[in-house]
């Protein structure tokens, strides 16, 4: 029986979960839908047998719902604000199985009547997945998606947690860090920019300590990771709510030290320390000569318009995430890192960056098709076993290695 998947998106992601599904063993047959005429094009680089594409807005409710309604399961690769429609359409119209990278609810969000308002559509979308006996898999791309899964992998190998530091990244490979930011975009320019006005929550002597957002870049908040496959030394800086994750995780009343934290390479904290106390990632727009701008918009836009700060069809990325867990094992201290570092491959095209979100999300899709999960509802990572999701990553090239030593509680991280 063939099995048809529903790729909302053909952007970055989207492209690299299209070319996992299209080119498996499995025969699963592939529909593209994109508002850019381009993902036609993109189509026409397979199998015409395993994938089509139609020209469709994502706007369009009812157009999308018709898709749907012929899919066997939704690949959501769309732009983080389409993340909880989608789900709601799948789940409460269609009745289908989706997987998304984004997250359902603005982390962002700050205001509590919309934050409140978030978590009630949350709940309906879980209970009307149940009632329909569909799966809806939102976070499931590498950070937040495999972050979480090495997390759990790590925690298992300690009897006492004590400390759990968490890391993303994503930076040039060495000959393409010539500009002046020592960056280039591998995902969305202004999604990128929101990430740097997010507040964070971290851990510290068992106690939450909230990071206002103007404060991420300063230099107290960052530590340095030295990685010599990356060919780089990073420069890490608070990223997301560790409180909740340690919730999440079930450590929240162990742990005594905890973060999650972005890495870039060395001076780009200063550089955006600056420009966050400077408004330039404000989202209010103000007036430019009767024009309203919104200053975060600028910002993206400006960078983005610029061919230095993109990736080029020979430029390498890199992609890095890591769980490192200190504690106490047989009642003796013990430090336990696994660490993902992908590059992008010359053979696809693929970046580091699309490789390890959109195969991941390729790979939540063969699991809701073939029922593996066992579970129907809002499902986390957490709800993904690492066994089911890394040995598949490993045929593409994406390999996890594993470190451990000794371990003085109050070591620097």
């Amino acid at each position: 029986m063939t099995r048809r998947v529903l790729v909302l998106g053909c952007g970055a992601q989207g492209r690299a979960a299209v070319h996992d599904l299209a080119t498996g063993a499995d025969g699963t047959t592939v529909v593209v839908a994109d508002a850019n005429p381009d993902a036609l094009a993109i189509s026409r680089r397979h199998d015409p047998a395993r994938v089509t594409a139609q020209v469709v807005d994502a706007r369009d409710e009812a157009a999308v719902y018709g898709l749907m309604r012929d899919a066997d399961v939704v690949v959501e690769a769309l732009p983080g604000s389409f993340a909880m429609p989608m789900a709601h359409l799948a789940a409460a119209s269609a009745g289908v199985s989706l997987v998304s990278s984004m997250y359902l609810r603005d982390p962002q969000e700050r205001d509590p009547d919309k934050r409140a308002a978030a978590e009630r559509a949350t709940r309906a979308l879980a209970s009307d997945a149940r009632a329909r006996g569909i799966a809806i898999l939102p976070e499931f791309g590498l950070d937040p998606g495999l972050d979480l899964l090495l997390g759990v992998r790590a925690l298992a190998e300690v009897d006492d947690v004590i400390e759990f530091h968490s890391y993303g990244a994503g930076i040039p490979g060495l000959r393409a860090r010539a500009n002046p930011l020592g960056y280039r975009f591998s995902w969305s320019p202004i999604g990128v920019m929101r990430s740097y006005r997010r507040p964070a929550r971290l851990i510290r002597g068992g106690v939450a300590v909230d990071v206002p957002p103007t404060a991420l870049f300063e230099p107290d908040r960052r530590h340095y990771v030295d990685l010599p496959a990356l060919d780089a030394r990073l420069e890490c800086f608070p990223n997301g709510d560790a409180v909740h994750y340690a919730e999440l995780f079930g450590v929240n009343d162990r742990v005594r030290e905890m973060g999650r934290y972005t890495g870039r390479l060395a001076g780009h904290g200063a550089f955006w320390d600056v420009l966050v106390k400077s408004g330039f990632l404000e989202s209010a727009p103000i007036d430019v000569r009767g024009a309203l701008v919104s200053p975060i918009e600028f910002t993206a836009t400006l960078l983005a318009s610029q061919g230095q700060f993109q990736y080029g069809d020979d430029d390498e990325d890199l992609a890095w995430i890591r769980a490192d867990v200190r504690g106490r094992r047989d009642g003796a201290g013990v430090r336990v890192v696994y660490d993902l570092v992908d590059r992008r491959d010359a053979a696809t095209g693929l970046t580091a960056m699309q490789r390890t979100v959109g195969f991941t999300l390729a790979r939540g899709a063969r699991l809701l098709l073939d029922g593996t999960l066992g579970r129907t509802g809002l499902l986390s990572p957490l709800d993904v076993p690492y066994d089911l999701v890394f040995p598949a990553l490993e045929r593409h090239g994406i390999v996890v290695s594993r470190t451990e030593a000794t371990w003085t509680s109050g070591a620097e991280m």
